[in-house]
């Protein structure tokens, strides 16, 4: 698979999962959490992947270099957003808020790499390029989304434990 045809598979899948988000109410105690760390896993798998192989490699030819920076930015902005959310109580009020914010960007991030990056990639890259990168790119993308599933089973472990030491007290 080449790398634009594995993001644009990665893309898909994000959207499906933020439309079943962006479908839950504030009483979803059980599905928010459950899709919330899905999208979490999946994104992070996904900004690695992005952010250790075709981002550097696209970044060297000197017409994309402006464009990656930004998607660079664009990862860092919805990575703030959503470490706030993780600490957000599902049914409080303003997680639907933090998560359309999130989900907006994510969308914007998405159209522009679509509409203009990839664009750029498929002039600076013959085929057999792209194809190296999806390799290794799909090689990566497995070992990162053990990866991720961890350290966010970790972070959510400690949170909880957290959250149970503070009801103690």
């Amino acid at each position: 698979m080449n790398a634009i045809d594995l993001l644009e598979s990665d893309h898909r899948t994000l959207k499906g999962v933020m439309e079943e988000i962006e479908a839950t109410t504030d009483r979803a105690i059980k599905t928010r959490p459950e899709l919330f760390r899905k999208f979490r896993v999946l994104l992070s798998t996904h900004e690695v992947i992005e952010e250790t192989i075709f981002y550097p490699a696209l970044k060297e030819h000197p017409k994309a270099r402006d464009i990656v920076l930004e998607g660079y930015e664009e990862h860092h902005v919805v990575d703030e957003v959503m470490d706030e959310i993780k600490d957000v109580p599902v049914d409080d009020e303003t997680w639907g808020a933090k998560a359309k914010v999130m989900i907006e960007n994510v969308r914007h991030h998405m159209q522009e790499e679509e509409d203009e990056m990839f664009r750029q990639a498929r002039a600076a890259f013959n085929r057999e390029e792209l194809e190296q990168l999806g390799e290794r790119m799909e090689q990566r993308k497995k070992d990162a989304m053990v990866e991720q599933e961890a350290a966010i089973d970790e972070e959510m472990g400690r949170s909880t434990a957290k959250a149970a030491g503070g009801a103690m007290a």
